[in-house]
């Protein structure tokens, strides 16, 4: 059998049909009280509407890293009818054999990766080093301009790595571009540099690949500690096989050996990154039956009132979780879970489709690698795609339970903010903010702006803050807002296209205490890269049995009574009250089900290692 699930929503699925459909062809949209709607455009001067959360800081994109003749970037291009998948490769390969043209994206910020007290800024022109130490007075102390997009990176130790992915590319990084179609001097796939001098970062190593590196994923197998591997991830056109051997354009049928339906696993040595290179091409989207590589879905609509999807033929994103020995795809056509086990050999053990899914982009796990958010970037990320006539189910987050290893559907969570026609906006990229007993993530939709909610319970997903600018432009559509939202030891940082960095801080509220917010800034990395999510473990420290505590009084889970006598001791720090109270909350936690339950035991095991101290 496929290992496919065929995802269907809490309603019927005909009611479904039935509410995507009207919700597409609403004359009228909605009125929105929301004070994201109807901010002020401006590049620097925008209106801004906040909700819980405060900007810290922002740094404008340095020289070299936009166009000095329109510094916010050019307007975006209107949409063309959709191509067939025939048309789209004809399209793609007659524009690899022309000299490649400025893109409304060279110049925009992509993803981010950080170290210690560094934050990392990729773009799609090279990327840009900040030191955070004091995050009110982040600054830039490095910037390398190497040209190719997306400019994705990734951190480890002394080793930054990024993706490339456009024909203008060039093995030396230079700014001239390519302009035969066949040329030894073009890069595609994934650059290695050393950061040892951290002002003057050096190329070591460029791994080729067919088509390119949209994105990349680092990974660490814990039985290896002599390599590291990156799974790369191409969305482009494969390249003529006369520029790179092997490299094929052809349809599995007319060639089994297509440069389609696989990722790519980079083996980087580290005692010798600059021999890095590809050890695999695995088919991860086979039939198991068949065997046929292109086992996953279909490019087309599911029926009326149902979403375009994209053919599973690449991985968009991919995120690993080793410590569960696991990894989510976001792969065009599916949403699917491996088992990493084998870091150049992922095995496929779940696939999801999803009837309101354009285009699986991205994953998320959950803190504990039971949950796992999949976005769809319908429209690609330069279109609107949050006004009040699209569907919330389309656009959006799915999140989905992972029990026994499969992909469970639960809900949908999309931007509750309407944007206007002069937005790009969509579900794109974030992290979870590490509070100890919830699942909350944070997460950028682009000219959305920046959206943190809470999916504990993944069947009811509930906004608790927000921040969000005005249009670049009040007239025209120019691609910008946030890329990436990432959290990191205490701040969420963001990527904005055409802005720049820039720095959020969480503030307390009904739906989020300042202990829980104090507990998560417990939790510190030495390093982060979102693609590779962290197993999160929290200290035994009173901030974190009051985090619990204040989730279980919110939640009229436990008795004041009791509540009481755990403030009482954890303020007295007394051993005996600490034991005899995580016994009794222990029994509490047996008669109760569901997060309260989780929290329950998670207060009384705090409380047990506070007790051992």
């Amino acid at each position: 059998m496929k290992s496919v699930v065929s995802r269907m929503s809490v309603v019927p699925a005909a009611l479904i049909a039935v509410a995507v459909a009207a919700a597409q062809e609403r004359p009228v949209p909605p009125v929105s009280n929301d004070p994201r709607v109807g901010l002020k455009a401006g590049m620097t001067d925008a209106g801004v509407a906040a909700k819980n959360m405060e900007l810290v800081a922002n740094l404008p994109k340095p020289a070299g890293f936009f166009d000095p003749k329109a510094p916010a970037g050019t307007e975006t291009e209107p949409e063309k009818p959709e191509q067939t998948p025939e048309e789209k490769a004809a399209a793609d390969k007659a524009a690899a054999l022309k000299p490649p043209v400025p893109s409304g994206l060279d110049f925009a910020n992509s993803d981010l990766a950080f170290r210690g007290n560094y934050l990392f800024a990729g773009n799609f022109s090279g990327f840009n080093i900040y030191d955070i130490e004091n995050p009110e007075r982040a600054r830039l102390i490095a910037s390398v301009v190497c040209p190719g997009g997306q400019g994705d990176v990734s951190i480890r130790g002394n080793l930054l790595i990024m993706s490339v992915e456009q024909t203008r590319g060039r093995v030396d990084c230079g700014t001239t571009g390519v302009a035969p179609p066949v040329s030894a001097e073009r890069f595609r796939g994934v650059r290695i540099f050393d950061i040892t001098d951290i002002r003057k970062p050096r190329q070591l190593a460029a791994v080729q690949t067919c088509r390119g590196s949209h994105t990349h994923t680092l990974l660490e197998d814990p039985d290896d500690t002599r390599n590291i591997y990156v799974y790369g991830s191409g969305t482009g056109t494969p390249r003529s096989a006369d520029e790179l051997t092997g490299c094929s354009d052809k349809k599995p049928e007319e060639d089994p050996n297509t440069s389609y339906f696989s990722i790519d696993v980079i083996q980087i040595p580290l005692a010798s990154p600059e021999t890095a290179k590809i050890v695999g091409r695995p088919r991860i989207f086979a039939d198991p039956e068949t065997g046929a590589i292109a086992g996953l879905a279909k490019k087309g609509d599911h029926g009326p009132g149902t979403q375009t999807t994209s053919e599973t033929n690449q991985c968009h994103d991919i995120t690993v979780f080793p410590s569960v020995g696991l990894a989510a795809g976001a792969c065009s056509g599916n949403g699917i879970l491996l088992d990493i086990s084998d870091p150049v050999k992922p095995v496929r053990l779940d696939a999801a489709a999803d009837k309101s899914f354009a285009y699986w982009h991205s994953a998320t796990f959950n803190a504990d690698g039971t949950k796992v958010i999949f976005t769809d970037e319908w429209g690609g990320g330069t279109r609107p795609r949050c006004r009040a006539t699209d569907s919330p189910e389309w656009g959006a987050n799915a999140i989905f339970d992972v029990v026994d290893r499969k992909l469970q559907f639960r809900s949908y969570y999309k931007l509750p903010a309407p944007q206007s026609d002069v937005e790009n906006c969509v579900a794109h990229n974030g992290s979870i903010v590490p509070v100890p007993g919830r699942d909350i993530m944070v997460q950028a939709w682009y000219q959305g702006g920046v959206s943190v909610f809470d999916f504990t319970d993944s069947t009811k997903p509930y906004e608790i803050a927000y921040y969000d600018r005005g249009p670049i432009d009040a007239k025209r559509l120019i691609t910008a807002g946030e890329w990436s939202t990432y959290w990191y030891n205490g701040l969420i940082y963001g990527a904005e296209i055409a802005r720049g960095l820039d720095i959020f801080r969480l503030k307390p509220s009904e739906h989020l205490s300042q202990t829980e917010l104090d507990a998560a800034r417990l939790v510190r990395f030495d390093v982060f890269n979102a693609q590779q999510q962290p197993a999160i473990t929290f200290p035994a420290h009173a901030t974190v049995a009051r985090a619990f505590l204040d989730q279980l009084t919110r939640g009229n889970a436990i008795e004041p009574a009791r509540a009481a006598a755990v403030n009482t001791a954890l303020d007295q720090k007394n051993r005996a009250q600490l034991g005899a109270l995580a016994t009794q909350l222990e029994q509490d936690a047996a008669a109760t089900t569901g997060p309260h339950a989780a929290r329950l035991k998670g207060l009384a095991a705090t409380m047990r290692g506070l007790g051992a101290l």
